[in-house]
């Protein structure tokens, strides 16, 4: 009997440290709730005890600080170009809140969470530091329902009972920027689309897919040459001229920036030189005959996607020049993938993208993309992918003006190129004639830490073979 009485005491307090241990862990799990506890007695084999049970109110609306994450890239931080959203805006997760400039790209910040926005912390071209707060979001919290735990009076009844929590949520449409984008580009209403992602996310191919079009449509840029002329009312126009009358200082941003730092480091490379004269008429002849082609698939066709192949074709054959050296000079790596980065003058300062995978692509690939990044460039939506990974440069400098330059290599590649202008100047043939020839100035540069004079002289001379003489492209393709 003893025995007994002492398994049954012992059963009890294992009973009620069971009840602190469950009570410690909903306390911790509801601790943004309002508790309400209610008692119920239990008798197990004649040692009473008490178990609590919970039932959760709904909780006030909290606010929260929206910081802005890491983007990648090393970036620590952006400058606010636009804001998309006020004091007082609804929003719901995945909407756009503002459109930041780094050192190297545009990128837009979209919303964690549904809520009320509170407070906008910066105001356009003020500068946020990664890991700030934003803005402050009042959340929306979801009525959350909890049943009471139940217990029969005797040893032989059924365990505790808990029903899980049930919440109600507000009907949106998860999805991404990039894919409202499109919706917003055909006019489709994402509630009328059928989502087969993850927690009923509509994904790009469920857009193209209720669009009845393929994904290279979508991208498909407009072709420019097509205008549709509409009337429009003649009225005086007036230049304005603004004229500074004291100093002025602005912070240093955005692009700005990029460039301070890519090129205080680039001037540390020894740089080589070289430059020569290509004979291009063959290659002006064939351009203006695939023109005609490539218009009729929708894509605009210039010098620069032919060139950009023939120097992938050389960089195949001088591998060197498509490698990267480490901030220790001790490592040289060479790169499997020809990215090369194409220089742009954009609205937003000089930019780079890059065409990666160019030994893979045909020329008219080439075409299409490049008509696609130098549209998002003239609209400012290049982003970080389109920007980063180059193995190798060239600017084109002629579609601006000039001849001759020096360009300045891109850490931690080792060579960049500039193309200068096209002109028809006056050469004489191997018979001794004077004939009027189409010419392009080609200016190298190169680390002349692991890359020689010779090796650059002969890279140049093997581009020249196929610009001069471009069906040899066809042998090599």
């Amino acid at each position: 009997m003893t025995f007994f009485l002492r398994k049954s005491a012992m059963n009890a307090r294992n009973v009620n440290r069971f009840r602190k241990v469950y009570t410690l862990v909903n306390i911790e799990s509801h601790r943004s709730y309002s508790l309400k506890t209610k008692t119920i007695k239990i008798s197990i084999v004649g040692v009473p005890f008490k178990l609590s049970s919970f039932h959760t109110s709904c909780p006030a609306n909290t606010t929260v600080a929206f910081k802005l994450s890491d983007i990648g890239e090393g970036i620590r931080e952006v400058v606010i170009k636009e804001w998309f959203v006020k004091v007082g805006d609804k929003v719901q997760q995945y909407d756009n809140i503002c459109e930041v400039q780094s050192d190297k790209a545009a990128v837009t910040i979209t919303s964690r969470y549904d809520g009320v926005v509170k407070r906008l912390y910066y105001e356009v071209d003020q500068t946020a530091l990664v890991g700030n707060t934003l803005v402050d979001i009042e959340v929306e919290n979801a009525e959350d329902e909890v049943a009471d735990v139940t217990s029969d009076s005797t040893a032989e009844s059924s365990p505790t009972t808990l029903t899980k929590i049930s919440t109600n949520q507000r009907a949106k449409v998860l999805t991404t920027p990039a894919v409202r984008r499109i919706a917003a580009q055909f006019d489709v209403d994402l509630s009328a689309v059928k989502a087969s992602g993850r927690n009923g996310r509509v994904l790009k191919e469920d857009v193209l897919s209720h669009l009845n079009i393929n994904a290279e449509k979508s991208n498909e840029v407009p072709d420019m040459s097509v205008v549709t002329a509409a009337s429009i009312p003649m009225i005086p126009a007036y230049i304005e001229t603004e004229i500074m009358l004291e100093d002025r200082t602005v912070p240093i941003s955005g692009f700005t920036r990029a460039m301070v730092k890519s090129m205080t480091e680039a001037m540390k490379i020894p740089h080589f030189g070289l430059s020569d004269e290509y004979e291009v008429t063959k290659l002006v002849e064939s351009r203006e005959m695939l023109k005609t082609i490539a218009q009729e698939k929708g894509i605009r066709l210039t010098y620069l996607p032919i060139i950009l192949k023939a120097a992938s074709l050389g960089l195949s054959k001088f591998p060197i020049l498509n490698s990267s050296l480490d901030s220790s000079c001790e490592h040289l790596t060479y790169k499997a993938s020809h990215n090369i980065g194409v220089a742009m003058d954009t609205p937003n300062g000089l930019v780079v993208p890059v065409i990666k995978n160019v030994q893979n692509k045909t020329i008219l690939e080439i075409a299409r993309e490049l008509n696609i990044l130098q549209k998002k460039g003239s609209n400012g939506q290049l982003g970080l992918s389109d920007l980063s990974g180059g193995t190798f440069t060239i600017s084109n400098i002629g579609i601006i003006g000039g001849t001759y330059t020096k360009p300045v290599i891109l850490p931690p590649q080792v060579a960049i190129g500039a193309l200068g202008k096209i002109q028809v100047l006056p050469r004489f043939t191997s018979n001794g004639d004077v004939a009027k020839t189409h010419v392009l100035t080609v200016s190298w540069s190169a680390d002349h830490r692991v890359i020689d004079g010779v090796t650059m002289a002969r890279f140049s001379n093997y581009m020249k073979g196929y610009l001069e003489n471009p069906l040899t492209l066809i042998l090599d393709l």
